[in-house]
């Protein structure tokens, strides 16, 4: 009988939202949705936001795959992608990267000290990139949680960052109900693939304070993808300028809407947490 060999792994994290990041470029990484959930189990696995394998490919440096805890596999992580692009250019030296995930190809460079700036491409507006389940516009949709005539939240914005994102603008972020609501939006009938619920406070033109409740993984500390979404989505409305740092629970991003090209690019730290090997 063969005997199952362990796998090691390396435990990190983007603003406190984390990743357990295997290698798998040369023994392939397979698991199943139920083996995701044992890993990011935060009492009896590892625990994780998100895991992350490390694949071949043939576009660019290495592939990206992203399970979140649930189990369940997503198209995109930005926090993620500069934990390994920055994994990519540690190996290589180099100062730039090219890393593919499901949702196309993204640039990594290097920043100041230990940050990272990933070049996330143009984020998706239409209605069908979200997507929603019928046409709307979506800088602000037909959605509305509360009374019909006094809502607790309305009108939020939509925006694919290679993964679906609602943002609710409210005047505290810290009163937001980010897990009262969250998990009701994220399933709401007009998502057909569940969405990440942003809820972001304006605090001035250049600065937003954000939570989010993330699709797959609850409440997080930080999300990439989501700070993107959010800049996006007040711009698009006039609420900050194209340029703007995005406050979350565990630290800052620095997000550019660059007006030259629709590119968003996201600059923020990676940290390595610890090695292990999973079973």
């Amino acid at each position: 009988m063969a005997l199952a060999m362990s796998r090691p792994f390396l435990k990190m994290n983007g603003l406190g939202n984390d990743f357990v990041v295997v290698e798998a470029r040369r023994v392939p990484f397979a698991p199943s949705a139920e083996g995701v959930q044992a890993i990011a189990d935060r009492t009896r696995g590892v625990g994780c936001d998100q895991l992350i394998a490390v694949e071949p490919s043939q576009r660019a440096d290495a592939f990206m795959r992203i399970w979140n805890a649930d189990g369940g596999e997503v198209g995109q992580c930005g926090n993620a992608a500069r934990c390994v692009g920055w994994l990519l250019m540690e190996e290589s030296g180099r100062d730039a990267a090219r890393l593919e995930t499901p949702s196309g190809v993204v640039e990594v460079r290097r920043a100041r000290d230990r940050s990272v700036t990933v070049d996330m491409g143009k984020p998706g507006l239409d209605w069908r990139d979200i997507p929603l389940a019928e046409a709307m516009d979506t800088r602000g949709i037909e959605l509305q949680v509360g009374p019909i005539d006094k809502p607790l939240l309305h009108t939020p914005g939509c925006v694919s960052m290679g993964n679906p994102h609602v943002v609710f603008f409210v005047a505290d972020a810290e009163a937001a109900p980010v897990r009262e609501v969250g998990s009701m939006i994220e399933h709401h009938r007009l998502f057909p693939e569940r969405v990440n619920v942003g809820f972001a406070q304006i605090k001035a033109k250049d600065r937003l304070r954000l939570r989010v409740w993330e699709r797959g993984a609850g409440v997080t500390k930080a999300c990439g993808t989501g700070a993107c979404a959010a800049v996006v989505a007040a711009c698009r409305r006039g609420l900050c300028d194209r340029s703007a740092y995005v406050e979350m629970d565990g630290g800052q991003l620095f997000i550019e809407w660059r007006a030259s090209d629709d590119h968003v690019l996201m600059t923020g730290p990676v940290a390595t947490d610890f090695k292990g090997e999973l079973p």
